[in-house]
């Protein structure tokens, strides 16, 4: 498949020009025209750039990139970083936002569905619009019980702070770093609000508003989107892919 015709595709599907981001969302680095293997990750940085190489990736993308919106100078390890996608003909694509918030394949949207959440509806962040999504269980669960499948899904331990009821129903869901959001959770009826990585600033909220909140982790709660959108393009263009996988513990 040509990239070009890859990345009006994901311009497309993704909806990338309809958010404002501070990230420099679609196609960042122009790669080999022909693109034969997929590969998709968090984090743009040299490790995942090495492991993309030696996975013979052509169209790498990321839900972090390499660029925020501020000028800096390609010297030292963003020289490095940008060379190794240069010599192994890798392109890079980002979709930060636009890969919380889809319906279909976003982060927030594929958790929320695989927690088996139901009736899902935005959850309307203040500053990025309706990024993540709130939903209901069937059946009231415990909060053991939620821990224990984002543990599965995850691989990973997620951090709990318990500060409501111990049985939930209506759940909030917003992948990465919303810690700050927990208010907006509380005020749209949530019993559990289910975020990635905690802040210290926002320690104390949620206990005073009595909402449970479940930290999935910044990393592991941002896998969901990249997967999803990965086997999509498998399925649509017969794409093989392959997640370039770097925890970062957070």
């Amino acid at each position: 498949m040509h990239r070009d015709a890859l990345v009006r595709w994901l311009d497309e599907f993704l909806k990338i020009r309809d958010f404002k981001d501070p990230s420099l969302n679609g196609l960042q680095v122009e790669g080999r025209p022909e693109v034969h293997r997929i590969g998709v990750a968090v984090d743009a940085a040299q490790v995942i750039f090495d492991k993309a190489a030696q996975a013979q990736v052509d169209f790498l993308i990321t839900h972090h990139g390499l660029f925020w919106g501020q000028q800096f100078p390609l010297v030292g390890h963003h020289k490095k970083r940008l060379e190794t996608l240069f010599s192994a003909g890798i392109s890079l694509y980002t979709a930060h936002l636009p890969l919380d918030a889809h319906p279909e394949v976003g982060n927030n949207a594929v958790m929320a569905r695989e927690l088996g959440l139901v009736e899902l509806e935005p959850f309307p962040h203040p500053k990025y619009g309706p990024i993540g999504f709130v939903g209901r269980f069937v059946q009231p669960r415990t909060l053991a019980e939620v821990e224990d499948q984002i543990g599965q899904l995850t691989g990973m331990q997620p951090l709990v702070h318990a500060a409501g009821m111990e049985e939930v129903r209506r759940v909030g869901v917003v992948s990465g770093g919303a810690a700050g959001d927990a208010g907006l959770a509380k005020a749209l009826g949530c019993e559990l609000y289910i975020t990635g990585e905690p802040s210290h600033a926002h320690y104390h909220e949620p206990f005073e508003l009595g909402l449970n909140v479940i930290y999935a982790g910044h990393y592991d709660s941002e896998t969901f989107g990249v997967k999803a959108l990965a086997a999509r393009l498998e399925e649509e263009f017969g794409l093989p892919w392959v997640f370039v996988e770097h925890p970062t513990g957070l």
